[in-house]
Order: structure tokens, then sequence, then C-alpha cells
């Protein structure tokens, strides 16, 4: 497969007491953190990417979130993070995520900018 729009992935995951705000240090309750939120749903973007077949030496960074979480999950609670690759413009990648819980209530939605990189010249320049 190449990289192309419509690339799509989805991961889901039980809430646990080291996602939560408290843990996290992003607020005082225990529910998932929109840090975490955020975390996940970078994830399913590179899951997204999985069948992509780039090259080794290539890797893509996020360069831009917009991000909204909506509704608190207890630990135990399971959300659904799905993200599908939106639009591609040469070394840009913009995706659309949606986070669920189990009763497909939105958790979450967010567009993730991510920019394809040669690996090595990415590390080289963050070296100096």
């Amino acid at each position: 497969m190449a990289l192309e729009v419509g690339l799509q992935a989805a991961l889901v995951h039980v809430v646990t007491a080291d996602d939560t705000a408290v843990a996290v240090g992003s607020g005082d309750v225990p529910t998932l953190a929109t840090p975490r939120l955020l975390a996940l749903a970078e994830a399913a973007c590179i899951a997204a990417l999985g069948d992509a077949g780039l090259p080794t030496e290539s890797t893509t960074v996020g360069t831009r979130v917009e991000l909204e979480h909506l509704l608190a999950l207890p630990v135990g609670e399971t959300v659904r993070v799905a993200a599908r690759l939106d639009h591609l413009d040469g070394r840009l990648l913009r995706f659309e995520v949606v986070a669920t819980d189990d009763g497909d209530r939105l958790v979450g939605r967010a567009v993730i900018t991510r920019v394809l990189v040669d690996r090595e010249r990415f590390l080289r320049r963050a070296r100096s």
C-alpha cells in the first residue's frame, strides 16, 4: 500500500489509573486526561500509516493539533480512537480523529497535522 488519503486505523484502550488527569498532572480528577487522549490520537495516526510502506529512513512528526475533549471517562471505561488520513499535500499529512466510548458517545475529536521527514536529518537538527 502507498501513502494515500483514506488510510485509517483504530485503537481500543481501557482507561487505567495511569491515564488519569491526576496521574499525568493535568488536573485533579481520576478521569481520562486530555494529554492521554492526545497521545492515543497520535498513536492512531501512526497506526494508520503502518501499511503505507514508508521508507525505513522516513518518519512523521506532529506539527499541529486541534483537540476537543468532550466527555470524561473514569478508570475502567473503554475508549476507541479512530484516525483517518484526510489530506495529503507533499510531505504534509492531515488526520481526522474521533474518539468514542462503548456507548458510541463522542469522547473527543481532533485534527492532527504531521509532516513526513528524514529521521536522521531531523535528529541531527534537533541536536544542534
